[in-house]
Order: C-alpha cells, then sequence, then structure tokens
C-alpha cells in the first residue's frame, strides 16, 4: 500500500491544499485547521451551514499569515493573531467543546463579513488547547480545529466500492464521486474495499499512527467541492444503507499519530506522497447497524 494523497486545510471548512509533503504534529498535519469562522455565538460554522465556505481559497505564508482569495478574485493576507502579541481570545466551540482562540484583526472580520456573513476569524495560537474526544484517546492528546481527531485517513479502494454501490442501487446517479467529496487528509491506495475498517495501528512512511474511530460523515459530502454546489443524496444515501458504523453512515478512519522514540518538540515527522503504509495491528471491531 501507498500514500497517495496529502490534504491540509488551513480554515476549517475552506478549500483544501494538496502538498506533496506534510509535517506531523501531535494534533494534525501542520497548518491543518488552525483557522476557523465562528458564529456570534462562538459556535464553528462550517460547509454544513453555509456551503460557501469551501469556495474560499487559503494559502500559508512561512510567517504564518493567512491569505484568503474569494471566487471574485478579492484577495486579504491576514497575520496570525497570538496571545504574546496583544490579541483578543474569543471563547469558541467546536461540537460542544468550548476553548479559547485568538481573534484575526477586524480587517478580516470585515472581509468575511462582505463575502460570506457574520461570522469572526479565528486562530488556534495554542494547539494544546482542545483535547480529543477521552473516549477514543490518551490523556494528553488534543487536536486541531478539525471535527474530532488529528487525521482523517480514507482509501481508494473503499471510493471505487462505493462509487460501485451507488452506480448499483440508483443508476441515475452514475457519476462517479471524487475523493475531495470526503476531505481527508490521508488518502492510501493498494487496499481491500473496507480494510480501513479493522486496522488499529498503522505505519505511513516512518511514522505510527493509531486508528481509533470510524468517521461518520454528514451533509458536507454531497457538496460538489469545486463549485459549492449540493448534488442530492449522494454518498449519504447510500452508506447509510451499506456501510453504517457506529449508527452513522461512515467513510474513513480516524487517526492519532504516535510520538516516535527520540523525538521532542512538535514536529513527529514528515508525510510523503510515495510512502510506504504497513497495517501493524488490526482485528478492529465496531458495531454495525442492519438496513
Amino acid at each position: 500500500m501507498q500514500l497517495t494523497g496529502l490534504h491540509v486545510y488551513p480554515v476549517k471548512s475552506m478549500y483544501r491544499l494538496s502538498p506533496d509533503t506534510a509535517v506531523v504534529q501531535p494534533w494534525g498535519l501542520a497548518g491543518d485547521r488552525r483557522w476557523m469562522l465562528a458564529d456570534p455565538t462562538g459556535r464553528f460554522v462550517s460547509q454544513r451551514e453555509d456551503a460557501a465556505l469551501g469556495q474560499i481559497r487559503p494559502a500559508l505564508l512561512p510567517d504564518g499569515s493567512l491569505v484568503l482569495t474569494a471566487p471574485d478574485g478579492s484577495r486579504i493576507e491576514v497575520p496570525a493573531p497570538a496571545v504574546a502579541s496583544g490579541d483578543p481570545l474569543a471563547e469558541v466551540e467546536v461540537w460542544g467543546t468550548r476553548f479559547h482562540a485568538a481573534e484575526a484583526a477586524k480587517e478580516a472580520h470585515q472581509w468575511i463579513a462582505e463575502h460570506l456573513g457574520d461570522y469572526r476569524l479565528v486562530h488556534l495560537d495554542d494547539p494544546r488547547a482542545r483535547p480529543v474526544d477521552p473516549d477514543f484517546s490518551e490523556p494528553g492528546d488534543t487536536v486541531s480545529m478539525a471535527d474530532g481527531f488529528p487525521l482523517l485517513l480514507t482509501t481508494t479502494a473503499s471510493l471505487d466500492r462505493l462509487n460501485e454501490l451507488i452506480a448499483a442501487d440508483h443508476p441515475e446517479d452514475h457519476r462517479p464521486l471524487p475523493m475531495e467529496r470526503f476531505r481527508p487528509n490521508v488518502v492510501i491506495a493498494g487496499a481491500e474495499p473496507w480494510a480501513e475498517d479493522g486496522w488499529r495501528r498503522i505505519r505511513i512512511g516512518g511514522l505510527t499512527f493509531k486508528v481509533v474511530k470510524p468517521c461518520g460523515r454528514c451533509v458536507i459530502t454531497t457538496t460538489d467541492q469545486e463549485t459549492g454546489e449540493r448534488r442530492g443524496k449522494e454518498p449519504l444515501r447510500t452508506l447509510a444503507r451499506h456501510h453504517r458504523l457506529l449508527r452513522k453512515a461512515s467513510f474513513g478512519q480516524n487517526l492519532i499519530p504516535e510520538r516516535p522514540a527520540g523525538a521532542e518538540g512538535d514536529v513527529l515527522g514528515t508525510l510523503h506522497l510515495g510512502d510506504d503504509v504497513e497495517v501493524l495491528e488490526d482485528g478492529a471491531h465496531w458495531s454495525v447497524d442492519e438496513r
């Protein structure tokens, strides 16, 4: 098996970057979902509520600044706010967990308001501020502003199988779905369909990862990531019929990176496209809903 895809999402629910290499940190790929939009109550905003988020193109500059470009070509450069610089903190929330993030400058909020809505742009200054769900992690495991876990893994074989199921069950929805619909961080080729559901621990290149939980899917998977349009009921309809784990239509597995022996600091290592992938432990079992 090989690593064939790497994706980083600098701003939660905005467009992706797809580098050839990515640094791995304890809370995820470097630069992944360290920025987020929050509504006036502090709750995160995603494509679930506003599909237009996915049409904003982000870029990261070497000094940590964020560049956002709207479909109309409008562009803004936003320095990364930080507590040490005296920038204000905002209490924000992702799926019931409240924590503090630094607010971007008011000019950024104005730009966001013009292109998206009444949202605040915040930056996770302290990546240790948000713990991973304790039911699926160890004490001290933390995550960026991703939905729940540091990395999401998908496989090309499972996508091929899903597209076959959609074509068989609903010929009118025969257009193959691209992997981008599922917004993974790492994509693996060479596995059997759904094999990842049984993995417990894997190695990608020189790094190891715990495979901790299936990923329950939502309406974002029905959204064309290139146009922002909702495209009907797929893949949720077919996943709900054929691939329900932990009572949810599921696709992909969540990962937590392990710290290599002797590695200190925030950098655990680097992933490269083409890295070999090996299953170190398997035999995971998840409750399956019969439909």
